[in-house]
């Protein structure tokens, strides 16, 4: 992510690792460790190949794991005169699940908004040739600014609440109108039948990581394609997947997202079903993900989500078409999906650690939430 901007990802709070108390994982910025035994690579082939590829770049070179991001790993990559990202496949013993781990993906994307009105890191180089460290990688600048991990934005007072959520807003609605074609992202996922697809996607993802029979998902499989909204593909943007608040590097001092990082789920799809996944934070207890269900959103200076909402229409000129409880519900699914991929990864020796072991966990009483969201649909 040489760059005027650095990527630098230390929680304001001490937080566990984002697996334990957020959906998904792949956020990968967390503070650093040595490089993991089933991550290493050749240092000196990678130094020679950055050295080719990179403008500025000069070693020695030190390498450095970032402690989240079991999906991709991460790395820091420091030299004397600056440090850059690196983002990776998992290690060559690692079992991949069909269509996962794109890393190329999170890099075209990435490079096309560079144009936009979109904050992200500046890409700097992309290897597809697994033959130079053993798996695909890309490097981007070092960004560095405020990740903020808890929604309810502890120590702030509710007139900085309000501009964070203001601003985070501003961006997913700068996201969601971003011209497509002029982006150069018109090929960057299939038109048309988003949901089929990726409840499709996500069933089969489900499927290929089930650790254990989970009957609210069973449901869900079957419920969500019958009750698809009608509107679908009525507008198509480009998606993030996975926009949240710890998604998104701040500025040190100012209510500015500087690069919203964690393109892994992005796709051209339906903007509606990905800021509803965004609004999951105000439908999840902060004891069991990280949510805000249940605070005291007005003395925070936290808006409602109809309020949060309806700002979000005003800046995109969308409306919300069908039942947003559908939204809620296909979300919900998804993030199951997903977490049930960790449980997976434990499963296989791919992810050891505590957190890990803990998001797995949560995979069934989030199908559940999905299934008492779903079951709103119509009423």
């Amino acid at each position: 992510m040489v760059a005027s901007r650095h990527v630098a990802r230390q929680p304001e709070e001490t937080m566990q690792d984002k697996e334990q108390n957020q959906q998904s994982d792949f956020s990968a910025f967390e503070g650093t460790r040595p490089v993991h035994d089933k991550q290493r690579f050749d240092t000196d082939t990678l130094t020679a190949w950055l050295a080719k590829n990179i403008d500025g770049f000069d070693g020695p070179l030190t390498v450095e794991q970032f402690a989240g991001g079991q999906s991709n790993p991460t790395f820091k990559l420091v030299t004397p005169a600056r440090s850059y990202v690196m983002r990776a496949k998992p290690g060559p013993t690692a079992k991949l699940l069909p269509s996962a781990h794109a890393i190329e993906r999170e890099f075209r994307v990435m490079d096309a908004l560079a144009s936009t009105d979109v904050p992200v890191a500046r890409m700097l180089a992309l290897c597809e040739d697994e033959s130079v460290i053993g798996r695909a990688f890309y490097v981007m600048a070092f960004v560095e600014g405020r990740v903020l991990w808890d929604p309810s934005l502890p120590g702030m007072t509710p007139a900085q609440r309000a501009a964070i959520y203001d601003e985070t807003n501003r961006v997913i609605a700068a996201l969601h109108t971003v011209d497509v074609e002029a982006a150069g992202l018109s090929s960057y996922g299939k038109p048309g039948n988003y949901f089929e697809r990726q409840i499709g996607r996500w069933s089969k993802q489900y499927v290929a990581s089930q650790t254990e029979p989970i009957d609210a998902m069973d449901r869900l499989i079957e419920w969500l394609p019958r009750h698809i909204p009608a509107s679908q593909d009525a507008k198509v943007s480009v998606v993030h997947g996975d926009f949240r608040l710890d998604n998104l590097i701040f500025h040190p001092h100012e209510p500015r997202v500087l690069a919203v990082l964690d393109w892994e789920l992005s796709t051209l799809g339906d903007p509606l079903a990905d800021f509803a996944y965004h609004c999951m934070a105000w439908h999840v207890d902060p004891s069991q993900f990280r949510g805000i269900a249940g605070l005291d959103w007005a003395a925070l200076g936290i808006p409602e989500e109809s309020a949060y909402v309806a700002r979000y229409c005003e800046r995109t000129g969308l409306s919300i078409e069908g039942d947003w409880n559908f939204y809620l519900a296909y979300n919900m699914f998804r993030i199951t999906a997903i977490l049930q991929g960790i449980m997976k990864r434990v499963v296989d020796g791919t992810a050891a650690s505590a957190q890990a072991i803990d998001a797995g966990r949560r995979a069934r009483p989030m199908a559940e939430l999905a299934w008492v969201y779903a079951q709103k649909v119509g009423r």
